[in-house]
């Protein structure tokens, strides 16, 4: 299980899993499936809060709303590139975020919220979880 291998890196609190249901509503509002990898983790915890709350993975309902949110707001089309083909995912604690790409091998980029600058983190999920919470990766 993935979770007991996370549970190895670091301090978290994990939520119960997100049932199919919750995985499946949450990519209908996003209009896209989620990277395996990413839905596999899903089931087994519907989040995964850090030390002072971080985000390290946010609920289905979050990654929804949060993304829901980016992809509509007409003020963020002004400021920012278009967030179509990420799906933000958890943050970082300072503004910036974590998205998985949508195409490709489902990298993970973190996005730099005062420039708009995407810059590639991790080739999954499970390595930004891992990388993230070790302090190999750092922003």
């Amino acid at each position: 299980m993935l979770v007991e291998e996370i549970q190895h890196w670091g301090e978290a609190a994990f939520g119960p899993p997100a049932s199919a249901d919750a995985i499946q509503a949450c990519e209908a509002r996003l209009g896209e499936g989620l990277p395996d990898h990413l839905r596999q983790l899903l089931a087994e915890t519907n989040g995964i809060e850090g030390e002072y709350g971080l985000g390290l993975l946010w609920s289905t309902q979050r990654i929804a709303d949060d993304n829901v949110h980016f992809r509509n707001d007409d003020s963020f089309r002004k400021l920012y590139m278009p967030f179509s083909g990420l799906v933000f995912f958890a943050d970082a604690g300072n503004g910036d975020q974590f998205a998985v790409s949508l195409s490709g091998t489902h990298d993970v980029y973190v996005w730099n919220h005062e420039d708009d600058s995407r810059k590639w983190v991790a080739p999954t999920v499970m390595r930004y979880l891992e990388n993230w919470m070790t302090g190999t990766l750092t922003i």
